[in-house]
């Protein structure tokens, strides 16, 4: 057996491991591109080298499809009314 070469069992150990961190790094840059409005499957391109600059470049630089969210107004406090005296 050669020196470089691994046994099977290594080989699927660094295969599993690859994958396992692979997806761990995408779920947050789907997350992101999905509520930036764009597609989530462009973060598989994250995995590309020098394409994964480029795509955060056009993503951070470019305008956002989003609603912004609807927050809950809260009513000012009722204003008493004066006494006279």
């Amino acid at each position: 057996m050669d020196a470089n070469s691994l046994s099977p069992v290594a080989f699927l150990f660094v295969v599993w491991f690859v994958l396992i961190f692979a997806v761990i790094g995408l779920v947050p840059y789907w997350k992101i591109f999905s509520k930036a409005g764009f597609s989530g499957w462009l973060s598989i391109l994250m995995l590309v080298p020098l394409v994964n600059l480029v795509v955060l470049y056009l993503v951070a630089f470019s305008n956002w499809n989003v609603q912004p969210s609807f927050q809950q107004q809260v009513p000012p406090p009722p204003v008493l009314p004066r006494q006279r005296w």
